[in-house]
């Protein structure tokens, strides 16, 4: 098989896989999450359930589908932060870059898709399932840098439970119906205050 027909082949699976994701997320927004079945979804991308659940196991991940990427990013900004700089430093920097460009992965998903997520006790399971992912990655990747687990994994309980509050003020203020200009400059002044607080106690843990 040529390069040139393994690229179509990619490209092609990448174009499927967007599709599902695009028409899953019409019918959740329309109809609700729990009442949207994977016979829904596949009838509306013209595709076989089994071509869903092939590239998306579980429904969540279908409404859900940054969840690889949130999972990780707290490990991955540890791990590509620059020499000198500290875990909270790079976690913090990478919050507030995150805010100013609107990161869905950190929360800014619109009010359809929060007030969506919020009727949804499925969703919400997953997505605190999916915090608890991305605080123990974060725990791992420390652990694996210092030797030291337990101190690691306390590390990673403050920086997890940070951005999760985080988090859910700004899923707060965007079910409140505030705009996302307004949401993001109360979660730079909110982060501020709340990294602020973590650099009395673990500002110098685990500089680079």
């Amino acid at each position: 098989m040529s390069i040139d027909t393994l690229g179509l082949r990619e490209q092609k699976k990448r174009e499927t896989r967007q599709a599902i994701s695009d028409h899953a997320t019409q019918l959740f927004l329309r109809r609700g999450f729990d009442r949207t079945t994977i016979a829904d979804i596949a009838a509306a991308a013209r595709v076989a359930k089994m071509t869903v659940t092939n590239y998306f196991p579980r429904k969540e991940d279908l409404a859900l589908d940054h969840h690889e990427e949130f999972a990780a990013s707290l490990a991955a900004t540890v791990a590509a932060r620059s020499a000198g700089e500290s875990a909270l430093a790079a976690l913090r920097r990478e919050f507030m870059d995150a805010v100013r460009r609107h990161d869905p992965v950190v929360g800014f998903t619109g009010p359809d898709f929060a007030r969506m997520v919020a009727g949804s006790p499925t969703l919400v399971t997953r997505l605190r399932d999916l915090h608890d992912q991305r605080e123990d990655a974060l725990a791992e990747r420390l652990a694996e840098e210092t030797g030291d687990e337990l101190t690691a994994r306390a590390v990673a309980a403050q920086l997890g439970a940070a951005h999760r509050l985080l988090f859910r003020e700004l899923q707060r203020r965007t079910l409140a119906g505030q705009e996302t200009g307004e949401i993001a400059a109360a979660l730079t002044e909110a982060a501020t205050r709340v990294f602020d607080l973590l650099e009395l106690a673990i500002g110098d843990y685990a500089v680079r």
